[in-house]
């Protein structure tokens, strides 16, 4: 029969391997005895090896192997190994109670490595989520990329370390601990995935480090970066990260992702807020170069009208009395949207205020204007403009087209006259022709001049609303009051478009010579 001492005792030691193992050995020390056997040893299956778990009367290898020589009896999830000429019985009771008491070993050993396992990753996790919570409240991103580093070599107990943001299809050094990192590299340069799979040489982006592991930044499949630490810390010096950190760097990897950004999405805002505050300010100031009301021109009713398509918008007019009757009238239609053509307004608006008050109306005073736009914009943007002066006394309407639109003159017999360019866009060519034309306006006789918004008005279907339905609709409303007419050109434009956004600014500015006596 079985010592049961040595039994009691396999069941009742406290759950550590030595314990295990002693208990185990007298086990099989008790077996020797009761079976005669000099010198035996115990292995148990683990991870498809043979390894000895108890050994009784000579030194037996750690891992059983087939070419040793030795008598080998199988038992239960291991074999017993001895070197007696006895035959024993794989049933026997005692052999059985061995079998199940290496088993119990076993199962003790795989309990106490899971519990290991789950109290490491619960200080794991914890440890990340501090981690997280601190790099989570940073929403600098230079800071914020000194900190990820840091916080990764603490965690890992790296010697050394590197960050790399992708900016411009290319990995950019943007923080690195302990020595010199490589500065910038592409997918074209490195094997980023060997990189980060584990087959890549510490050189290629530590050359000072022996040892490198590496997680990608990502954020939801898309890369956004590189995280790579080097040279593991223990007492013994450095050596290489075991697989447990693998996975501690892969999840602060992805809370780096999440926090970088935030604060990416952070910076974005900032500087979307800064364009918005400065669209703001470029729209009021854009709009103090609009006339803020109509003039009151004697004998004329005048009325202008501006819709731009963004916030800032590239359409001009203006209004400005020269003094004895004289007035000018002034359209104009900026290349492009936005601040930059905003700009090249106010050019258009400071220039053409200077030369009104040193020169006449003529072909002279728009050659000095586009020479001063050519000198004063970049290569790419130009100007079409209509210029007209309006002597009051004599009725005189003369005007020059420098590449705008053409101006619609409409008589009150409903004669339609087309006021056409004479000239190329101001700022194209440095030297420029440009001619004049007069006409003499009789009483009940519209002006309409516009930019290219309203012709060009696009419906769903990217048909035009064109130069004849804007003719029909100036005929149906010529005799009603200008506010009127500018109203139904607003409601055309809209119906037309049926709610779809335009590319282009909308400009009309209305001038009617009011009946004799009238006005």
């Amino acid at each position: 029969m079985a010592d049961l001492q040595a039994w009691n005792t396999l069941l009742s030691v406290d759950p550590r391997e030595a314990e295990d193992r002693q208990a185990l050995a007298a086990q099989l020390v008790a077996f020797c005895q009761l079976r005669g056997v000099e010198a035996a040893g115990l292995y148990s299956r683990h991870d498809g090896e043979q390894r000895l778990a108890a050994a009784h009367g000579r030194r037996f290898p750690e891992i059983l192997d087939d070419g040793d020589g030795l008598r080998r009896l199988p038992i239960p999830l291991g074999h017993l190994v001895h070197d007696s000429e006895v035959e024993l019985d794989p049933e026997d009771p005692e052999i059985l109670l061995l079998a199940a008491a290496a088993r119990l070993c076993r199962m003790k050993r795989h309990i106490q490595e899971q519990s290991f396992q789950a109290m490491f990753r619960g200080v794991e996790l914890e440890a990340l989520y501090d981690v997280g919570l601190a790099i989570a409240a940073t929403l600098d991103l230079e800071e914020l990329g000194e900190e990820v580093l840091l916080r990764a070599v603490s965690l890992l107990d790296a010697r050394r370390g590197a960050l790399y943001l992708i900016d411009d299809g290319r990995y950019r050094l943007v923080s690195r601990f302990g020595g010199s990192a490589r500065e910038t590299f592409s997918d074209e340069d490195l094997d980023v995935a060997a990189i980060v799979g584990g087959d890549g040489e510490a050189e290629e982006v530590l050359p000072a480090a022996s040892h490198m592991m590496a997680a990608a930044v990502e954020i939801h499949g898309d890369p956004r970066g590189l995280l790579v630490v080097g040279d593991k810390e223990s007492r013994t010096g450095v050596g290489p990260f075991p697989p447990s950190d693998r996975r501690t760097l892969d999840l602060f990897a992805t809370q780096a992702a999440i926090a970088l950004e935030n604060a990416k999405l952070h910076r974005l805002a900032l500087e979307k807020e800064r364009l918005e505050r400065e669209m703001e300010l470029a729209a009021e100031i854009q709009k103090q170069l609009l006339p803020e009301q109509m003039p009151e021109i004697p004998g004329f009713e005048v009325l202008g009208w501006n819709r731009p398509a963004r916030q800032i918008g590239g359409d001009y007019f203006d209004f400005q009395g020269l003094g004895e009757g004289q007035w000018v009238l002034v359209v104009g239609d900026v290349t492009g949207k936005g601040m930059p053509a905003a700009l090249l307004v106010s050019t258009l608006h400071s220039a053409l205020h200077v030369l009104l008050d040193r020169m006449d109306v003529d072909p002279s005073l728009i050659q000095r204007l586009n020479r001063h736009i050519f000198e004063s914009s970049a290569a790419n943007k130009f100007i079409t403009m209509l210029m007209a002066s309006l002597d009051t006394t004599r009725h005189r309407f003369t005007y020059l087209n420098a590449g705008h639109n053409p101006g619609l003159l409409l008589r009150r017999d409903g004669e339609v006259l087309e006021l056409s360019s004479a000239g190329l866009p101001l700022g194209l060519l440095p030297l420029g022709d440009y001619g004049s034309s007069a006409l003499d306006l009789e009483p009940g006789d519209l002006v309409c001049l516009y930019s290219d918004g309203i012709t060009e008005c696009e419906a769903p279907d990217e048909e035009q609303y064109g130069l004849e339905r804007l003719v029909e609709l100036l005929r149906r409303n010529q005799d009603r009051p200008l506010q009127d007419i500018i109203t139904e050109i607003d409601c055309a434009m809209i119906h037309f478009a049926k709610g779809e956004p335009q590319g282009d600014d909308q400009t009309v500015v209305l001038l009617r010579r009011v009946e004799d006596g009238d006005g």
